[in-house]
């Protein structure tokens, strides 16, 4: 994967997280449904460049 692109998802990524932490900190109590969702969007995003990273599993 080329830097850019992967520069690309850590700005979605970050994006994310900015929104979601400007919707929280509006409320008093956040549930554990929330916080879930929100890793889960993360892990959308970062995991093809996790995977793209990675090098080839070892065939026995």
């Amino acid at each position: 994967m080329t830097e850019t692109s992967e520069m690309n998802v850590v700005d979605q990524a970050l994006a994310v997280i900015d929104n979601e932490l400007l919707h929280l900190a509006a409320r008093d109590m956040v549930t554990a449904s929330d916080v879930t969702n929100l890793l889960l969007d993360l892990r959308l995003l970062l995991a093809p460049t996790a995977a793209a990273k990675s090098p080839e599993p070892l065939l026995a």
